[in-house]
């Protein structure tokens, strides 16, 4: 044993001098080193992927915006900017050209097929434009009714649990019954029955593991450690391959439906597409990732903010109090005449994105320019939706929740609000942006028609006390409902 022991010095010593020259050449040498980053965050990618798992990776490249300026660079090959104009420099198209996404990020599992969000160029045009029917006008008028039914089903059980006021409501929670509901309706028929058994569906409940997990894997994926990590979180993997399986269950009853609806999935039935049963639940699966804890968050964090801005919470409840006579008059459509309400979800948007971190793009062998600046070929860059809505150099009290900032006041005229894109921009922007602004006001307005609200613990620091795994995992906020008497 011993005759190994010089060679095992040896080889670790080797090692760590590879190691540590390697870290040495990416802070110095490296072609990004002339772009300013805190010295661990430029030597390894393991600095960042450690702080993705913390969930607190959106804080910490806030903290180098502020130190270095618009531009950082958080990872050896990696770049965030805070320019106003990256948003089309780096999603829009260049002459029929687009930067590719960076698919170490999207694809957490490569036994999972591609889909809406994780596909290349050339598929997603195709995935799109089958589903885009699914959330045209008409489509959504016909889903309407459905729409309506949930969200009247929500307000019944938030008026039985509120006991007229005198009964804590997490109101997170409902919220995410809600959302949930209506997006597996939505997207391929599925009765979850949140709502209606006043209790998570264990599909829906297996969602929040599965949100950790695909936050662990984009980690790894970052920094070439996937399959060692999968192998280590394996116990928290099978969860998700149950999710997965029971979800692909779900779907099959919904393909063998021959009567077309007008759900979002029917598009990727036609006999011209001719996608997989597996394409199919990965579709799936990403429209409902993307449109069901994000939205709650939304829905969420604004009834949070207004209620800790008294000011604020009196104009839009006086809005939606003195613009319907009646509920039966909260419609999809009405709702679109609620400006301020409009403005307040715009604000939580900024105020607290629901999803805190950057879409990586990749640039091309040859470079890109990005913000005026060349930026090398090969490099990960993306816009960090947490820095760039709090920057003051492009918002005025970034911290303070003021919805007037996107009805003009001359007070924000300051105000650079071209840089909130939540939905993102160009080609692969959401699909679902419409939705999502017609489903949340819907939810707020029925809310603020029912019910006066009230914090149940004033000096909860819901805002702060959060971690962000590609979305936030947001606890539970108790209020008190106390049905408006009329």
């Amino acid at each position: 044993m011993s005759h190994f022991l010089p060679t095992l010095i040896l080889t670790s010593l080797t090692l760590v001098a590879y190691v540590l020259a390697r870290m040495i050449y990416n802070v110095f040498y490296h072609p990004l080193s002339a772009f300013p980053g805190d010295a661990f965050f430029c030597a390894t990618g393991l600095t960042k992927a450690y702080h993705m798992i913390a969930g607190d990776l959106q804080l910490k490249v806030k903290d180098m915006h502020d130190k270095y300026g618009s531009v950082v660079r958080i990872a050896p090959t990696e770049l965030s900017f805070s320019y106003c104009s990256a948003w089309k420099d780096i999603y829009g198209s260049r002459g029929g050209r687009e930067l590719s996404k960076f698919y170490d990020f999207y694809r957490v599992d490569e036994a999972m097929p591609q889909h809406i969000i994780s596909a290349g160029k050339a598929k997603h045009s195709i995935l799109r434009r089958y589903l885009a029917h699914g959330f045209s006008e008409n489509a959504m008028k016909a889903q309407e009714p459905v729409i309506l039914d949930l969200v009247n089903l929500l307000m019944q059980r938030l008026r039985e649990h509120a006991e007229e006021g005198a009964r804590v409501v997490d109101v997170n929670k409902w919220f995410n019954f809600a959302t949930f509901e209506i997006i597996g309706k939505l997207t391929f028929g599925a009765d979850l029955g949140n709502l209606r058994n006043r209790d998570w569906h264990p599909w829906v409940k297996g969602s929040a593991n599965n949100n950790m997990v695909v936050g662990f894997m984009a980690a790894a994926n970052s920094v070439g450690l996937g399959p060692i990590i999968k192998w280590c979180i394996s116990n928290e993997i099978l969860p998700r391959q149950k999710y997965l399986d029971e979800l692909a269950e779900m779907v099959q009853k919904r393909t063998g439906v021959t009567v077309e609806r007008p759900d979002f999935i029917q598009g990727l039935l036609r006999d011209d597409v001719q996608l997989s049963n597996g394409e199919i639940v990965a579709n799936v699966e990403a429209l409902i990732g993307a449109g069901s804890e994000s939205t709650a968050t939304l829905l969420t964090g604004t009834v949070c903010a207004l209620l800790q801005n008294p000011d604020q919470l009196a104009k839009v409840i006086d809005e939606v109090r003195s613009t319907f006579r009646t509920e039966d008059e909260i419609t999809l459509h009405s709702v679109q005449r609620l400006d301020y309400m409009l403005a307040c979800l715009n604000e939580t948007f900024r105020y607290y994105p629901p999803v805190t971190n950057g879409m990586p793009r990749v640039t091309p062998k040859e470079g890109a320019i990005i913000g005026g600046r060349l930026v090398p070929g090969n490099t990960v860059v993306a816009i960090w939706q947490w820095a760039i809505c709090h920057d003051p150099a492009l918002w005025k009290d970034p911290y303070t929740f003021r919805p007037e900032r996107f009805l003009e006041a001359p007070e924000f005229s300051t105000d650079v609000r071209e840089a909130l894109n939540p939905f993102s921009v160009g080609t692969r922007n959401c699909i679902g942006r419409n939705l999502s602004y017609a489903e949340t006001r819907l939810i707020l307005a029925r809310l603020f028609y029912y019910f006066d609200l009230e914090l149940a613990d004033p000096d909860q620091d819901w805002f702060g006390a959060q971690k962000a795994y590609l979305v936030w995992d947001a606890p539970a906020l108790n209020m008190y409902l106390k049905p408006v008497v009329r």
